[in-house]
């Protein structure tokens, strides 16, 4: 991996946030618990409808990349990060609600840090890629794993189901990312602890690995993996990602309205790939594990 050198002072940073304003989508900067339209009006953090930091026209995440995930799925890192895309109709916000299909049991939380393209970038060299990073949010890379015995080529719909990319609560410039942690919260429960000093390819490789063959334009979103930790939540579970620095992005799960439609395509599925998946990558308890929950 190529080793981004560590930047001599440090740097200032900015938050931006997208916000529900009077009935308009504005962007605010937040100053400690308010957040300031640039014409002066003024509303409480607490008291704001998010909206997801960025529009990006992509999102593209890395399927792993934290070595405690890696440990954890008692496997090894290939010799190059490998990815797939989420939908932008996945998009979801600080503060929304995460839906799990009726019918499914395994949706996973996945608390990980985004990166958000700020220029045009195409064929650039890991050194120069951060020149074209705008800066950086949180992310919670929720899996659907009912439908992975179906989709584990694409991850289409287990990780690009409606709702499934929560990002904010707000976009960070200026923001080092280098010696961070990384936690998510269940209910007030640390669930998942890592730092992004764990990660196997850093977010200027990240960037520059797309860039080789696939344009990366401003709003663009890289999700950068998640350490070990990984489990279902249920509906009324409230789920939290934080980062130094980058605040806490917090969601609720909940039922969807109907279910999973069973006149067409595949049907969420409960074999060993799914539950080793979902409870942890526990791939030696295969066919004895302990009694699933309800």
């Amino acid at each position: 991996m190529t080793t981004t050198p560590q930047p001599t002072t440090p740097q200032p940073t900015t938050e931006y946030r997208r916000i529900l304003l009077d009935g308009a989508t504005v962007e605010v900067v937040r100053e400690g618990d308010e957040l300031i339209a640039a014409d002066g009006r003024r509303v409480k953090t607490s008291d704001a409808h998010h909206l997801p930091p960025v529009v990006p026209g992509k999102v593209i995440a890395v399927h792993l990349n934290h070595r405690s995930r890696v440990q954890e799925f008692q496997t090894s890192l290939p010799p190059a990060p490998t990815y797939f895309h989420k939908p932008t109709s996945a998009l979801n916000s600080h503060g929304g609600a995460v839906v799990r299909p009726e019918g499914c049991k395994y949706l996973n939380y996945e608390g990980e840090i985004a990166i958000v393209i700020g220029r045009t970038c195409r064929n650039v060299s890991p050194a120069e890629a951060g020149a074209y990073i705008r800066g950086y949010t949180l992310a919670n890379d929720y899996g659907l794993h009912d439908f992975r015995d179906t989709d584990a080529g694409s991850m289409l719909r287990v990780k690009g189901s409606d709702t499934l990319c929560p990002l904010g609560p707000g976009l960070v410039e200026g923001w080092d990312f280098r010696g961070k942690t990384l936690r998510t919260y269940v209910n007030g429960e640390v669930v998942q602890d890592g730092s992004t000093d764990e990660m196997e390819w850093d977010m200027h490789y990240l960037v520059a690995d797309i860039a080789r063959t696939i344009t990366l334009h401003p709003g663009d979103v890289l999700l950068s993996g998640t350490p070990a930790g990984s489990r279902p939540v249920q509906p009324g579970d409230v789920v939290e990602v934080e980062a130094e620095g980058l605040g806490r992005l917090t969601n609720r799960i909940v039922t969807g309205p109907v279910p999973v439609r069973d006149d067409c395509g595949a049907q969420p599925t409960e074999s060993e790939e799914v539950l080793s998946t979902a409870l942890g990558g526990d791939w030696e308890f295969r066919g004895i594990r302990a009694p699933k929950r309800p």
